[in-house]
């Protein structure tokens, strides 16, 4: 069987999304399923660092990948997604299709253009489409009067949570399965022995919350002595902000975009992750990449965020409050035996409800079935 996976991002720029893909196709391949993936590059050059201030991958992309166009920085949903949005973009999308004849096309935020829509447009066989959003989604305002009519295209539609689904079926009512977003599991992992150190792992995206965090540093530095790590974001817009904020940046490293390895290396060797977004958020797969390093999580109390944690997995905070922020992840650091009990508890949810092996496995079950 060949899947062929389509994203309406840019390849080059991380992001939920696009680190759901890569993980869903090594778990796809294991299975015996062929991908490939028609998404967004955006190539090294000036132009490049004309359209984006952050640093992201602009090598050439693996061999399954299949790129169709540059990206541009679309404010929506409280965050800065780098969508494909060149006209460009639709005859190269219309040549994959017809050059790799897949048995099923698998679609992620389906209703995004150009890469989406195009596919929509065009595509000759069965259709999966995995909605990840939630949120008021103000963008199908303008998009549903213009392509609404190709959701009927659609043979089977996959939530990744009940907030993903509930704003889905907002604006395109019917019947959407529950699939959670699966996330990467190192084989072993030791909640004990770790660094006195704390994660953040976001983009500087508004809805993430880096402003909160870093106004509660001072007090968490000072109490817990701890180390902060900040993966994801760009150093400059760090220090940018830490500048704005008029911060204090002692203690705290700005590691920029990080590999799979080097992240979980990261997770593996910290003490809790700090997640301190203001909504907006459907699942929350920072967090569950956390859990299955058994690194146990300080989060806003947040739609979809809630719906991930649990009390054997960390703590819930006020969204937007740099004192409980603060207060929550004292909290946790300075009691060590129940740090690693959570972290324990936060590896074993992981492994029972968001192994991409399992996940994977429906995947499968779905296309064959359309197939």
């Amino acid at each position: 069987m060949k899947v062929g996976i389509v994203v309406p991002y840019s390849w080059s720029y991380w992001g939920a999304v696009i680190e759901h893909v890569e993980l869903k196709v090594a778990a796809l391949r294991e299975l015996g399923i062929e991908t490939r993936t028609i998404v967004g590059h955006d190539p090294e050059g000036s132009f490049t660092r004309v359209l984006h201030p952050r640093h992201g991958r602009h090598g050439r992309p693996p061999a399954d990948v299949i790129p169709v166009g540059r990206s541009v920085i679309v404010p929506a949903n409280g965050a800065l997604p780098n969508i494909v949005l060149s006209p460009s973009a639709i005859p190269r999308v219309r040549g994959a299709l017809k050059r790799e004849r897949f048995d099923v096309l698998h679609m992620h935020e389906p209703m995004t253009p150009v890469i989406c829509t195009a596919a929509l447009s065009w595509a000759r066989c069965p259709v999966v489409a995995t909605f990840h959003a939630s949120g008021q989604l103000a963008w199908n305002s303008a998009g549903k009067p213009v392509w609404g009519f190709l959701m009927d295209r659609i043979d089977h539609r996959i939530a990744v949570s009940e907030a993903a689904r509930e704003s889905a079926n907002r604006w395109y009512p019917g019947d959407y399965e529950l699939i959670p977003n699966g996330t990467l599991i190192p084989p072993t992992a030791d909640p004990a022995g770790r660094e006195n150190r704390i994660v953040f792992v976001g983009r500087h995206d508004p809805r993430k919350g880096m402003p909160v965090l870093l106004r509660a540093w001072p007090r968490i530095r000072e109490r817990t002595g701890a180390e902060l790590r900040i993966v994801g974001a760009d150093p400059l817009m760090v220090r940018l902000l830490l500048t704005r904020l008029h911060g204090n940046a002692e203690g705290i490293e700005s590691l920029g975009f990080l590999s799979q390895e080097a992240l979980t290396a990261e997770l593996l060797a910290a003490k809790a992750l700090v997640a301190p977004s203001l909504g907006g958020e459907s699942f929350g797969m920072v967090l569950t990449r956390a859990f299955g390093c058994a690194t146990p999580v300080v989060a806003s109390d947040i739609t979809g965020y809630r719906d991930v944690m649990t009390d054997e997995t960390g703590l819930l905070v006020p969204p937007g409050d740099p004192e409980a922020l603060a207060a929550g992840v004292e909290e946790l650091v300075a009691d060590e035996p129940r740090r690693e009990r959570l972290g324990a508890g936060a590896r074993r949810v992981a492994e029972e409800r968001y192994a991409w092996g399992g996940i994977a496995q429906r995947l499968a079950e779905i296309y064959r079935g359309l197939a």
